[in-house]
């Protein structure tokens, strides 16, 4: 339990602590000398429009500095529910978290051939505080970045929950500088963007004097387009693949694991029954390479597998901002709520744990059913790949492996589902488990991982 709520509250502590005396930022009114007191708010995207101005001259090549620049406006709408995370206090924005809002073109111009290509999967991340940019433009699925974005300025109306952003600069990535055949232009100014979105709640802490006192999981009260809505019976799906590392290696493999954040988009509470009880959810997690190929696109392949993580206790989050009823004890998932497993218990070997890894032998892939011995480790040793996602070190190095993709995939198989639609014709949800999310890799021998976009809900990675 403390490990899967140490992130949590080491944001909490960071938020804290990033407005002590010492800090440049403007002081909340609830400030005291012992800390914060006021009400924390985490919301993200319910909708929202994008507005580019492009010098679309420019883009196709050098022009003559006596030229009149002529820009032409693209529109997009912005996806639905999008998970683009900021944090208000006592209704004044402290800034943004993290994730990346999807983009919908109502417009495409004569754009060039590379970026027309992308443009019904562009999206706007919000990248990590030591990356050169604050928010970049990309391709949502292959990762590739058009523009970088300077100058932009967030401007919050908590009566309205609009949250603007404004006055930002469209710079030509480098990687997009080369495609163009230009690479002298990276880093060119090509125009500007404006971003307006109306933001709903999915968690409010009420702080007094820096410690937590509640925290209230709200459902999203949006238009018809946007709410969200839950399906009969119970329905795990894989919200969130929110981290990749490698947890050990041995000889020329290495044993990887990705964190895993479950939700319950059903309308009854899912069953959470640890070992050796068998009514829980067990989560295998893949790897796939994509490359081959002058776009390194030729071949899609799976190159590595773990055994199960076996879940253990149910939390009660709100992270699929479904709005979460929670369940009264660790024992069941509430409705419309979320579960963390970060990346360190996904990689948890076993020896005799209740919340270790166990084979897929042992589980049913369809009915979910498995004995109560399925994490057992009795008879043999573990090295640092056992186990975990297990994968040839050469089809990682990078060195070996230009230009390729990686997609990390997990699934939460359960014998709820199976059981319940059994009894509930036509209540079946056992289809929707498997989601995917894109990873960078780092390294030749020893590799580290970042995302790339948002995760593919409700979708394998062969989809």
């Amino acid at each position: 339990m403390l490990k899967k709520t140490i992130g949590y509250f080491a944001l909490l502590l960071l938020f804290l602590l990033s407005n002590s005396s010492g800090n440049s930022a403007p002081q909340a009114p609830g400030k005291t000398e012992e800390g914060e007191t006021g009400t924390l708010e985490r919301m993200i995207v319910a909708s929202g429009s994008v507005a580019m101005d492009l010098d679309l001259d420019r883009l196709r090549g050098p022009v003559a500095a006596t030229k009149e620049v002529k820009r032409e406006t693209l529109r997009f709408q912005v996806g639905p529910n999008s998970f683009f995370t900021v944090l208000v206090f006592d209704n004044a924005l402290r800034g943004p978290e993290g994730g990346s809002m999807g983009l919908i073109p109502g417009n495409a111009g004569n754009l060039p051939e590379v970026l027309r290509a992308s443009v019904n999967q562009l999206v706007i991340e919000k990248r990590s505080p030591d990356e050169a940019f604050d928010l970049v433009v990309r391709d949502g699925k292959t990762g590739f970045v058009f523009f970088n974005i300077e100058g932009h300025l967030y401007d919050y109306n908590a009566a309205t929950h609009l949250l603007s952003i404004k006055d930002g600069r469209l710079l030509i990535s480098g990687e997009f500088a080369n495609k163009l055949g230009h690479p002298a232009d990276a880093g060119a100014a090509v125009g500007g963007i404006s971003i307006t979105t109306a933001m709903y709640v999915i968690e409010s802490d009420t702080l007094v004097n820096g410690t937590l006192r509640s925290t209230v999981l709200p459902a999203h009260r949006g238009t018809n387009r946007d709410a969200v809505t839950s399906v009969p019976g119970p329905d795990v799906i894989v919200g969130d693949l929110p981290s990749m590392g490698q947890f050990g290696s041995s000889g020329t493999q290495v044993g990887l694991a990705v964190g895993t954040t479950s939700c319950n988009n059903g309308d009854v509470e899912l069953d959470w029954f640890a070992l050796t009880q068998v009514d829980h959810p067990v989560i295998p997690q893949n790897l796939y390479r994509m490359s081959g190929g002058t776009t390194n696109d030729d071949r899609f392949e799976q190159i590595g597998q773990s055994w199960l993580k076996h879940a253990f206790l149910a939390e009660q989050g709100n992270a699929c901002g479904f709005g979460c009823t929670p369940a009264a004890n660790g024992t069941h998932l509430g409705v419309g709520c979320s579960d963390p497993y970060d990346a360190n218990l996904n990689a948890n070997q076993g020896s005799g744990s209740a919340d270790g890894l166990g084979s897929r032998a042992w589980v049913n892939p369809f009915t979910g059913v498995y004995p109560s011995t399925a994490a057992n480790h009795t008879g043999h040793s573990h090295t640092g790949t056992s186990h975990r996602i297990l994968v040839e070190g050469s089809d990682l190095n990078t060195t070996l492996n230009s230009g390729a993709t990686y997609y990390a995939e997990a699934q939460y198989v359960t014998p709820h589902e199976y059981a319940w639609c059994q009894t509930h014709p036509g209540q079946c949800n056992m289809y929707n488990n498997a989601s995917y999310r894109q990873f960078t890799v780092s390294g030749t021998t020893n590799f580290s991982f970042s995302p790339v976009g948002a995760t593919v809900r409700m979708a394998p990675a062969k989809n």
